[in-house]
């Protein structure tokens, strides 16, 4: 065997190699190239379309990947000169007809399983009683309001196996909600309200973050959907949301830039702060924002404003206990 066969023949099986033993990883769910497992309705028919697709285009790809590297190796030049032509392959009609028409079917295929997927995933189950909530994208959190006027930050709570019915919007800029074990991706778009539904079919935790380049700590904007018992999220909404409002504020909103302690990072430290301690300056700084801080809380309630304050004056701050020995 010729040296340079020899050599492009071992670069092959390492590529090979290398393909089998990332092939693991990337099929892998929650962590690799393939969907995350489903947990409602809409997200089951979002993967049988992805896997739909990725079975058909993953044949094509071997099949035209191997072809070619058959062809490549069927026609070389085998000493010839270089001037000298190959052999030649007239045309032949049958084959042309099949490779026109097999496309053609696999992409009517593949469009007949879209759109019948497609109204299972954009409309949402009859339901008596819906569960409604209104998500809220800000930089660099998500705020959530609940049908009773109880909110929450970046903890979304829901009944586990009861439609919920989202109306998402944007008080900033172009943010993008998806919980992928939950379904799709819908867009939080300033002046614009759009919808998107779920049905979480059992109790637990489901992770997602904003899907959309929405500026500085884009990658911090993260979600958390917990699926409880009907009667946990009856308590949460009309009890635990409240007491637990400060704290979610200054985690999900204030902790982004100023550690989770009031430590600092990108925003300066809060922890000595006397600021803190002076309930107008916090509100007006929270509200409208400074020199290089967004308004994080422009759209917050006094009771919202309230409850950071408690928080970051009873947990963060640490000047007076400080400064008292």
């Amino acid at each position: 065997m010729p040296v340079r066969v020899r050599r492009k023949l071992a670069f092959v099986v390492v590529v090979a190699l290398t393909v089998l033993a990332t092939a693991g990883v990337a099929a892998a769910a929650n962590g690799g190239f393939t969907p995350q497992f489903a947990h409602s309705p809409n997200a089951h028919r979002i993967n049988t379309a992805y896997w739909v697709i990725l079975a058909f285009t993953s044949v094509i790809f071997v099949a035209v990947e191997g072809a070619l590297v058959l062809f490549i190796w069927k026609y070389r030049r085998r000493g010839r000169p270089r001037t000298a032509d190959g052999s030649q392959v007239h045309g032949n009609t049958r084959l042309e007809v099949i490779w026109t028409v097999i496309p053609v079917v696999i992409l009517a295929v593949i469009g007949i399983v879209v759109f019948y997927e497609l109204p299972g995933i954009k409309n949402a189950p009859a339901a008596a009683n819906p569960v409604r909530i209104t998500v809220e994208g800000h930089q660099y959190y998500w705020q959530f309001d609940y049908a009773n006027g109880a909110r929450s930050i970046n903890d979304l709570y829901v009944p586990a196996n009861e439609v919920v019915l989202l109306t998402v919007k944007s008080y900033d800029v172009v943010h993008s909600w998806w919980i992928p074990q939950l379904g799709g991706k819908i867009q939080a778009i300033p002046g614009k309200t759009n919808h998107i539904w779920f049905k979480a079919d059992r109790v637990g935790t489901y992770y997602g973050q904003c899907a959309e380049f929405c500026g500085l700590y884009h990658e911090a904007m993260r979600a958390r959907v917990i699926a409880t018992s009907a009667a946990d999220f009856r308590t949460y909404t009309s009890k635990t949301a409240a007491s637990a409002l400060g704290r979610a504020e200054f985690q999900g909103a204030c902790a982004v830039c100023h550690g989770m302690q009031g430590q600092g990072g990108y925003g300066p430290a809060l922890a000595n702060d006397p600021l803190l301690t002076q309930a107008a300056s916090v509100a007006n700084i929270v509200r409208n924002g400074g020199v290089k801080m967004p308004a994080v809380g422009n759209s917050w309630t006094n009771a919202q404003m309230t409850a950071l304050i408690q928080y970051a004056k009873s947990a963060i701050y640490k000047g007076a206990s400080a400064s008292g020995g």
